[in-house]
């Protein structure tokens, strides 16, 4: 046995000399071959000062497969010494354990090496449901569409609750804070900050930057936040995650008791001085810092005097460079420059610069080395860069990412993300009622993300201004040049879109030139979910969302005759609706044609109507629905006349904006105007029918929700189940009044 276990040893000695022997000539055979195409630029290869690098780097991996060889022979020498200990003997692996915990910081890597790596962590560098604080500026709309895509980056990686402190103007505040409270993510807490009231604090520095005083805001953190935050992690809105963010909260751990800031290398020459003649930057360190990650230490800036600080410092640069150039960044490096013993310098993965002539291609050699990419150029996704392909395609995953399916939970850490009303509305759902997944639906909260595009209002002074409000899926999008043309007024539109089709819709609306310059109207998304198109939900964000004294409830499918926006301005005044319930019906008609001559006048529009080419509304399948407009009266009058309501009744009314909403158990076809009609009827709204007022409804192929109410039996039977339900909500809350809706019904 003695012997069989000695010749073993001696086999396994053999093998393990001759892989050593065989790695250490591969090792040295590729140095050779590679490592001056690697290391040294081919112009200085055959200098000396080139050849003593390239001999240093042979050395340094001479060493390590030495300190192999050793590991290796100290393995062997225990295997001898425990061949006959119990099985349960595992020094050798406790060896090689020590060895794999050091890490490559432990080792003779170069410092690129130690750069471009990430580090070993002997213990998680954030305690499990540790809170991270993050902070951002944002102001208008087209930075409140950017912060939602590096939320989702971070979203998608993260395994901590989030505290997300949002330093924003009016607009961005109204954005983000309907998008958060909508989105309901689990362990994720938002608070704003008005930057209305910090302008004060840096509005005397003159900036050329194009974020103009928003990119001053970042020196002014340790005020605007709580006094009780002792620290948080900075971002810019053109920042995309690549890794779990609490791998950059661990860094705090990592400074010296002096450190206050930790800043990214700035990847570019500006701070250099040489990218043009006469080119005179701020005072930086070096190469400077970037200020697009930050990690400040706000309790050790508070104690340090940092308000003082930086604007002691900012006064006394000032008065030779007059402005600054790239806004906080030149007084961040120029603070640095004074005081370089309070920063902490984060390996460059961490902000890794795409912006043109950056160093940024150092800071990774894999895919895996990437932490943080920022789109620091005014260009964006068209910098030039060689690995560009690559980080456009990662910033395009999470732009288009669905959101919904962020919404998941951390699993034991506390979170407060749905209403208790909701949670306990969804319990007492019955899953075996046939119609459970409409009263699903009803329970769903919608991400909304209001005002999507660039918006800009102003009052008219008469108070009779009329927004015309509407909603559209994907399939319609094509309507919206037409009525913008049709229709002068403010428009408030509300899309049913997946976050892609809102990408869609951004790229058709930024490449349309009728969109481009209507700047009043109002695009507010509402993201896909669910197997319902809500379209009373959508219909009421666009309702809420209308800023005139009155609005047009209409279809997006129908074109408003030219000049009806003016025409119903002045109907408001004649009919005095600011003191009276009034509802202003107008006359709807259809035309099968693709192409149509849109008549310019009610006696063109009379002139088709006779000749075929145009028809009263659904006169051939749903007559019920605009019946009661009388469209015989209609020919001749010329005065609004007064009509009554009946069962089915639908006209498309002008209305005070404080009109009730409609009612959102109504999903997908049917009954979701006629609900909100009877509404009106109920709290006893006029029916007024305008004389010189029409719009046209274009054809289109059906939906796919009218598709399901005429072929399921069960989805129309759910429609009179929700229908009785709402009659008796009717009969509570407006009394005996109510029932004459109820009779009218049963006598269809």
């Amino acid at each position: 046995m003695n012997l069989l276990c000695r010749g073993r040893l001696k086999l396994l000695v053999a093998s393990l000399t001759a892989v050593v022997l065989l790695t250490w000539l591969y090792l040295l055979a590729g140095n050779l071959e590679n490592g001056r195409s690697l290391l040294l630029a081919p112009c200085l290869a055959d200098t000396p000062a080139a050849q003593v690098l390239e001999r240093s780097v042979l050395e340094s991996r001479v060493r390590e497969v030495e300190e192999e060889n050793r590991q290796i022979r100290l393995q062997l020498s225990q295997s001898q010494g425990t061949a006959a200990q119990p099985p349960d003997g595992n020094y050798a692996n406790q060896q090689w354990g020590a060895s794999a915990d050091t890490g490559p910081e432990d080792g003779d890597n170069t410092a690129e090496e130690k750069n471009n790596h990430t580090e070993c962590p002997r213990s998680p560098p954030v305690q499990k449901c540790e809170l991270i604080h993050v902070a951002c500026v944002c102001a208008g709309h087209n930075a409140s569409r950017d912060v939602v895509t590096l939320v989702k980056s971070v979203l998608f990686h993260r395994r901590n609750p989030l505290h997300f402190h949002f330093i924003t103007d009016t607009v961005a505040h109204r954005i983000l804070s309907s998008l958060f409270q909508s989105w309901m993510v689990p362990s994720v807490q938002v608070s704003f900050y008005d930057a209305d009231e910090l302008k004060s604090e840096v509005s005397w520095i003159p900036n050329k930057h194009y974020s103009g005083i928003y990119g001053l805001m970042k020196l002014t953190l340790t005020k605007a936040l709580p006094s009780d935050l002792t620290k948080v992690i900075v971002l810019d809105t053109d920042i995309t995650f690549a890794t779990d963010i609490a791998e950059l909260w661990g860094i705090f751990r990592k400074f010296t008791d002096k450190q206050v800031i930790g800043l990214v290398e700035n990847q570019s020459d500006w701070y250099l001085g040489n990218l043009w003649k006469n080119h005179k930057p701020w005072p930086a360190l070096g190469r400077g810092f970037n200020t697009g990650v930050i990690l400040l230490y706000l309790e050790r800036l508070r104690r340090l005097g940092w308000e003082q600080m930086w604007r002691l410092t900012a006064e006394k640069e000032l008065m030779s460079m007059l402005s600054t150039s790239l806004a906080d960044q030149d007084i961040f490096n120029a603070f640095i420059k004074q005081n370089p013993v309070l920063v902490h310098q984060l390996p460059c993965f961490w902000n890794v610069q795409l912006s043109d002539h950056t160093r940024s291609e150092q800071c990774y050699t894999e895919v895996s080395d990437l932490k943080v990419i920022h789109w620091n150029s005014p260009k964006k996704l068209r910098v030039k860069n060689k690995h560009v392909e690559f980080f456009r395609n990662l910033y395009l995953t999470f732009l288009e990412y669905d959101g919904n399916l962020l919404r998941r939970e951390l699993f034991g850490c506390p979170s407060q993300a749905s209403p208790e009303s909701v949670k306990a509305a969804l319990e007492d759902l019955d899953e075996d009622d046939q119609c459970y997944d409409f009263r699903r639906e009803r329970l769903t909260v919608h991400r909304v993300h209001l005002y999507f595009l660039q918006y800009e209002y102003t009052p008219a002074e008469d108070d009779t201004d009329i927004t015309l409000v509407a909603q559209l899926s994907m399939d319609r999008l094509q309507m919206l040049e037409a009525i913008c043309k049709h229709w002068e007024g403010p428009i408030s539109l509300a899309l049913y879109m997946s976050d892609a089709e809102a990408q869609q819709f951004l790229r058709y609306a930024q490449a349309s030139e009728v969109l481009k310059n209507r700047k009043n109207v109002g695009y507010h998304i509402v993201y896909k979910e669910g197997q319902f198109y809500p379209v009373n939900l959508v219909r009421n964000v666009a309702l809420r969302n209308a800023n005139t004294p009155y609005v047009f409830l209409t279809d997006v499918d129908f074109l408003p005759m030219y000049g009806l926006y003016e025409y119903l301005r002045r109907s408001v005044v004649q009919l005095d609706m600011a003191h009276t319930k009034k509802a202003l019906v107008v006359p709807a008609f259809e035309t099968l044609r693709y192409r149509l001559s849109f008549p310019k006048s009610k006696a063109e529009l009379l002139s088709m109507l006779d000749m075929g080419t145009l028809y009263t509304f659904r006169y051939h399948v749903w007559p019920k629905g605009h019946a009661p407009t009388d469209y015989a009266k209609w020919r001749t009058a010329t005065t609004p006349y007064r009509v009554e309501w009946e069962a089915d009744f639908e006209p498309y009314v002008v209305v005070r904006r404080d009109c009730p909403e409609y009612d959102q158990r109504f999903v997908g076809f049917g009954w979701n105007k006629v609900s909100h009609v009877l509404e009106l009827d109920a709290q006893e709204y006029d029916l007024m029918v305008l004389p010189n007022a029409f719009m046209i409804h274009m054809p289109h192929a059906p939906s796919f929700d009218i598709s399901k109410f005429r072929s399921s039996s069960s989805y129309r039977n759910c429609l009179n189940t929700l229908k009785d339900e709402f009659h008796q909500d009717l009969s509570r809350k407006y009394g005996s009044a109510a029932l004459k809706y109820l009779t009218a019904q049963r006598n269809i």
